[in-house]
């Protein structure tokens, strides 16, 4: 039986099962792609490959609707944010074929030398690991910037997204890619170790668990190949007192419920300053209380279900353990009962640092409140965690914001607005939360060769 299938997690309904790849389809894949990085379509002019990106764009604006429902079927998004994720992904690649020729212009370096400037190559086939909360958009993240730089990808997705994951790979190939530019592959984890082993395969891209991106990386570095890893985050949406709270709780609510708070970017400890605490609380609560949950493609539906019965358990056992170690379960706290893999929206009070929730992510619609005298305490308890990757803070002096969002150890800070993501802006983080950074004209460097050519002084 394979393990990637399609399971509606809105009624738990198998819809389709799909065949993994086996180790001769693995080999010609690799094959395909490495002979493609040696051919001209890699190696030679850009513009092939970023018509490529400008058609690919257009084919996803023209089918918005059928590839939403496609993921919120598959992974239960709601059928609102399935679309608002397809656009971006047109966006992403539009964004790359208008902009990758300039981010890989040779950089000039004065030098006593004589003449200096640095190349950006491609440097062969990447094997890329992705996540199923984003179904596209994580794939496109990993393609756009990798196709213009001249990059073949082999892309292993979550096993619980393989439609999403055959029509991306009929998008690209649709858009005009020769094969081997993009290949979606229905393999195991020992298969990824393989084909990272691999000489012909020159990098790795992975979002994921940190489990998951630790186990890469080792790899990786085995092998003594580059690495990106986009992980975990434990992400704070800071309240101050000054801040326009109704704002504050309506950005916060949809911070951590969007996509039924499985995104690694959202907002996980919200943390009050005392004076509003009692009053953001009141307003957070009832919020969460106005939630409608239900089917995902019923455009009322504001809380979806969680993407597997797995995901549901292990969100179940950790709030159970949360309030075993002390917390106050203020909302909340239960699955929902029935078809599907629905949970409560839900509230947590009191987390002392003993208590392993204090660390943990919550990859669901759990929020973590806790209250802080001052801006210095903010700053503390939003540092004391082994995750850096996005945060927020509200608050109507945009002075104090900045002096707080420098004091914040992550890899973004959004004022005044729940972390974002677009793509001429740098995504990633530090500490567990990974290395690297994704989109932007950052993104495009990650995986490139930036060859110092010197003309010597005659």
């Amino acid at each position: 039986m394979s393990s990637y299938q399609t399971i509606n997690p809105a009624n738990n309904k198998l819809i389709k099962s799909w065949p993994g790849h086996n180790p001769q389809q693995v080999e010609q894949a690799l094959d395909t792609a490495a002979k493609l990085y040696k051919s001209d379509w890699c190696k030679g002019d850009i513009q092939p490959r970023l018509q490529v990106l400008k058609k690919l764009a257009e084919i996803i604006d023209s089918r918005v609707d059928e590839l939403a429902k496609i993921a919120s079927v598959e992974m239960g998004k709601l059928i609102g944010q399935s679309r608002g994720e397809v656009q971006l992904c047109a966006q992403i690649a539009r964004y790359y074929a208008e902009n990758a020729e300039r981010f890989l212009q040779p950089t000039r370096y004065p030098t006593e030398l004589g003449e200096a400037w640095v190349e950006n190559h491609p440097i062969g086939v990447l094997m890329a690991v992705e996540p199923w909360n984003f179904p596209y958009y994580q794939l496109m993240r990993v393609l756009a910037p990798n196709l213009a730089a001249g990059n073949p990808v082999l892309a292993k997705h979550a096993s619980i997204v393989p439609h999403c994951a055959s029509i991306f790979e009929q998008l690209v190939r649709e858009a005009g890619a020769p094969e081997g530019a993009w290949t979606n592959m229905f393999i195991s984890n020992d298969q990824v170790a393989d084909l990272i082993a691999d000489d012909r395969i020159q990098g790795a891209a992975l979002t994921g668990s940190e489990k998951a991106g630790s186990i890469v990386a080792s790899q990786a570095a085995k092998y003594l190949k580059k690495s990106t890893l986009e992980l975990g985050g434990n992400d704070v949406f800071v309240v101050l007192d000054d801040c326009d709270l109704d704002e504050a709780v309506k950005q916060g609510a949809q911070a951590r419920l969007n996509n039924a708070g499985q995104v690694c970017t959202a907002a996980k400890r919200f943390i009050v300053q005392q004076k509003v605490a009692d009053r953001f609380l009141e307003k957070f609560t009832a919020a969460f209380k106005a939630v409608k949950i239900g089917d995902p493609l019923d455009e009322s539906t504001t809380l979806g279900p969680l993407s597997s019965e797995g995901a549901r358990d292990s969100l179940v056992k950790q709030v159970k353990a949360a309030v075993e170690n002390g917390a106050t379960l203020h909302y909340g706290g239960n699955a929902v009962e029935g078809d599907g893999c629905f949970y409560q929206p839900t509230i947590l009070t009191d987390i002392a640092r003993s208590n392993p929730a204090y660390f943990e992510e919550f990859f669901g619609p759990v929020a973590q409140v806790y209250v802080v005298k001052d801006d210095d305490e903010v700053v503390e308890l939003a540092n004391d965690s082994h995750y850096g990757l996005g945060g927020s803070v509200f608050t109507t002096d945009i002075e104090r914001g900045k002096k707080l969002a420098s004091r914040i150890e992550t890899g973004m800070v959004y004022i005044n607005s729940l972390t974002d993501t677009a793509a001429e802006l740098p995504f990633g983080g530090v500490k567990r939360s990974g290395y690297g950074r994704e989109l932007s004209d950052l993104g495009i460097k990650e995986f490139v060769n930036q060859k110092l050519v010197v003309v010597a002084k005659s």
